[in-house]
């Protein structure tokens, strides 16, 4: 089947067999905007489970690559937004990927991921959307705990961000090896900042969300790039919103193509990275990279 899916219910894929169950979820109980801080806070508290500072294997992997990284400044208005660009190592222009990191701010994680990217042919872009937020107007690395970051992020202002995210954009689509696409790709928080962008720039060329809550049905109406899911079976607070949302994506006419990985925590794209993954995890983290390569690839314009 298209992308190996395990499995199809109702519009969606499930590997392993599991679906989880439909109750309507917050959009009954209380607006889309509340239900996702709860969300956000809820998955924040899971992942505290498995340390996100504690990433030694993250840096050591980035340290060895082959392929050129730099960091520059973007601005826009009276921000300065930091970004982590990498590269690929390639001979012809490449698409670029946003990358829009975790609840946890920018982490040796989010840069290995970037280098990934970059490595599967692809222009990485990661902006620390903490930049200038900290203590002494510090970045992510400028707080004194997790904590403080998470607290930090969750309060950030959307509208701020959006403006981050499109001047990193902005800067990407400037670059000399850019190819004229652009995609979007974020994690946990980041993932439904990746679904809420998608609603805001036309012109993506797709959109990934790995475990993020969707917008309102109201934004999915504006839309204009193919959505692809990325979900945890072991992650119901998220993984249940997967019904409505195909529901409404296909009322409002608009591509989504949801995978729930069976066995799999939330954040295991980063969890199923580590020295210390969990089989579940372990399986989820590979078979999401082969996705989401194959459809990188696809995609791809030659």
């Amino acid at each position: 089947m298209r992308d190996g899916l395990a499995a199809v219910r109702g519009g969606w894929a499930v590997r392993g067999g599991w679906a989880p169950r439909r109750d309507g979820l917050a959009a009954r109980r209380g607006g889309w905007a509340a239900a996702r801080r709860l969300l956000w806070t809820a998955a924040a508290a899971a992942l505290f489970l498995t340390p996100a500072a504690a990433q030694g294997w993250a840096r050591a992997k980035v340290e060895r690559s082959p392929r050129h990284h730099e960091w520059v400044t973007v601005r826009h208005g009276n921000r300065a937004v930091q970004v982590f660009i990498a590269y690929p190592q390639a001979s012809e222009k490449r698409p670029a990927v946003l990358i829009i990191h975790e609840i946890f701010g920018m982490t040796d994680w989010v840069r290995d991921v970037a280098d990934e990217v970059a490595a599967a042919g692809y222009i990485a872009v990661a902006p620390d959307l903490l930049s200038g937020m900290g203590p002494g107007g510090g970045d992510s690395d400028a707080f004194p705990d997790q904590s403080a970051r998470v607290k930090a992020v969750s309060e950030l202002d959307p509208e701020q961000i959006t403006a981050d995210l499109d001047a990193a954009a902005d800067y990407a689509e400037k670059l000399p090896s850019f190819n004229g696409q652009l995609m979007v790709a974020g994690f946990c928080w980041g993932g439904g900042q990746s679904f809420r962008y998608a609603t805001h720039r036309p012109g993506l060329t797709a959109a990934f969300v790995f475990y993020g809550p969707p917008p309102s049905p109201a934004a999915m109406r504006r839309i204009t790039a193919p959505v692809y899911g990325f979900y945890a079976g072991l992650d119901a607070r998220i993984s249940a919103t997967v019904p409505d949302t195909t529901r409404e994506m296909k009322a409002a006419g608009k591509f989504y193509q949801p995978v729930v990985y069976a066995g799999a925590g939330h954040g295991f794209m980063r969890a199923g990275e580590a020295p210390d993954a969990t089989p579940g995890n372990r399986k989820a983290r590979q078979q999401a990279w082969q996705r989401w390569r194959r459809i990188l690839a696809r995609l791809r314009k030659r």
